[in-house]
């Protein structure tokens, strides 16, 4: 066959789905039905620069879906401001879709990503994030989506709508809701999965009005756990204005290239140390940005709403990486180098009151600087606020299983332990390929292969039908699913943290000195 021809065979056999905007067609790879790039909402630039997604257009014939979507502007961290650089364009807000059965009345269940990224970097075009492997062995259909993020998306400016990013999230799962049928997926039951900053976003869609009934299931990874309160969100806002010697408001921020606004929050966020005293906790932990519990868009924090009831009707998955912190010791140089006086200010600025330091000290006393330094990050930032979500929703009525990853990254020597964002590629079963795949060493393991059958199998199950194969959690035995080379169940496997933390409230993060 020629080549010609054998183009014009596989372009005869490309999956055409048709949308509520037009048809799209994609690819089939290894017996999946593949749709990238395909638009959920308009380019959010121009007079819709800082404003909630709009619906997108229509078009008129068939829409090629056979790449990624160019992401929108990103920090500078890991190269990402580069690679999307590398890959212009305004039409950041765009969805992916992966099949194993594109028929109309398939009626599978749907798995949709939120990637994480510390709310200042994340593309769904990522090869870690390649849905094939999930869909196909586990008969789902999975969806990965940009949304914005950084300054366009979460930061607090006059005259822009809060929380930019969460509605991005918002109009991506509409978006599902009106079109999903048409790929193979069933919308009524969709699952909502996401790690870190997408972790603290599946919290977040939980507890919003805009989102309910957009999902049936839930599944936190490591929740990242900082909302901001306005007031310190429009802090933020006022010091990268300052760089550029504008007011934060959406007229002269919109004046600014996107690409060079990015850049404005990575100045902002190389001396955030500058306003420790008034951003607190955040600036200690070079964290700029974050869902802002605005009244509005994101009502009051997912702990306090789902204790009241609000998500009582959705089950959920919540869990975390037993050692969180290990991943960003590596990153800042602190792995192992700990000193007395570093793990004593940390234990004052991040341990609940009231005596937090003791408390710790007391808790684990044979803790040397290292391991008290890892663990109250740890706990603060990701552990704790992923266990208090699952307690939070079994308070309000609801049901919730707990995990805990235990088994250690063989990556590094093995120096970091279960850490964050090694559940990533053992979720997709991406194994070789991605940034997080460096975490598994060199290839794959048979020990890497199995857990991520398991976790995949629990996840997918879970999509399916709502039990993901150990009992829920609840107040009595605490019950846990231990993910590890052989995973077991074990009862209140984080009793001493839990413990420690048990009467902390995870509010929205203040503004000192106002």
């Amino acid at each position: 066959m020629s080549v010609a021809a054998s183009q014009s065979s596989e372009s005869a056999s490309a999956p055409v789905v048709r949308t509520a905007a037009g048809a799209v067609r994609g690819s089939r790879e290894e017996g999946v039905a593949v749709f990238r790039g395909v638009p959920f909402a308009e380019p959010p630039v121009g007079e819709l620069r800082f404003a909630a997604p709009r619906a997108v257009r229509e078009w008129d014939g068939e829409r090629e879906a056979v790449a990624y979507g160019p992401p929108p502007p990103q920090a500078g961290v890991f190269g990402m401001d580069a690679l999307s650089q590398a890959a212009p364009g305004d039409d950041w807000l765009t969805a992916n879709v992966w099949s194993p059965d594109p028929g109309a009345g398939a009626g599978l269940p749907v798995m949709v990503w939120i990637q994480g990224g510390a709310y200042v970097i994340g593309m769904s075009g990522l090869p870690e994030y390649d849905g094939g492997r999930l869909a196909r062995e586990g008969g789902v259909v999975v969806v990965t989506f940009n949304y914005r993020v950084g300054i366009e998306g979460f930061a607090q400016i006059d005259g822009a709508p809060a929380n930019r990013g969460l509605l991005d999230q918002v109009a991506a799962l509409e978006w599902v809701r009106d079109n999903i049928r048409a790929f193979g997926g069933d919308p009524d039951r969709v699952t909502v999965f996401g790690q870190s900053a997408g972790g603290g976003s599946v919290a977040a869609l939980l507890v919003m009005d805009r989102a309910r009934g957009l999902f049936r299931r839930a599944v936190a990874q490591s929740v990242q756990g900082t909302y901001f309160s306005p007031e310190l969100a429009a802090d933020v806002t006022v010091a990268c204005a300052a760089e550029l010697a504008l007011r934060p408001t959406a007229a002269d921020l919109a004046t600014v290239d996107p690409v060079r606004l990015a850049a404005t929050g990575d100045a902002v966020t190389a001396k955030i140390s500058q306003w420790a005293e008034r951003w607190g906790r955040p600036a200690h932990r070079t964290i700029p940005f974050a869902a802002v519990v605005d009244g509005d868009v994101l009502p009051t924090t997912p702990w306090e709403a789902l204790a009241a009831g609000s998500a009582r009707d959705i089950e959920l998955i919540a869990g975390h990486a037993r050692d969180e912190h290990r991943l960003f010791g590596a990153i800042d140089g602190t792995l192992g180098q700990v000193t007395e006086e570093q793990a004593e200010a940390a234990l004052r600025i991040l341990a609940p009151a009231p005596d937090g330091p003791r408390r710790y000290r007391d808790a684990l006393p044979d803790a040397g600087p290292d391991e008290l330094y890892e663990r109250v990050h740890a706990d603060w930032l990701f552990r704790m606020p992923s266990l208090r979500l699952a307690e939070a929703q079994i308070q309000g009525g609801g049901r919730a299983h707990v995990y805990e990853l235990t088994w250690s990254a063989p990556g590094m020597g093995g120096v970091l332990g279960a850490c964050h964002g090694l559940d990533v590629p053992l979720v997709f079963g991406n194994l070789t390929h991605g940034q997080t795949a460096g975490l598994l060493g060199e290839g794959p393991s048979a020990q890497a292969e199995s857990l991520s059958a398991h976790i995949r199998g629990a996840w997918t199950a879970f999509a399916t039908h709502g039990d993901p194969g150990w009992p829920a959690y609840d107040s009595a035995r605490r019950l846990t699913r231990l993910f590890d080379t052989h995973p077991t169940v074990a009862p209140d496997p984080e009793k001493t943290s839990r413990l420690l933390w048990q009467d902390h409230t995870f509010a929205a993060l203040p503004l000192f000195g106002q």
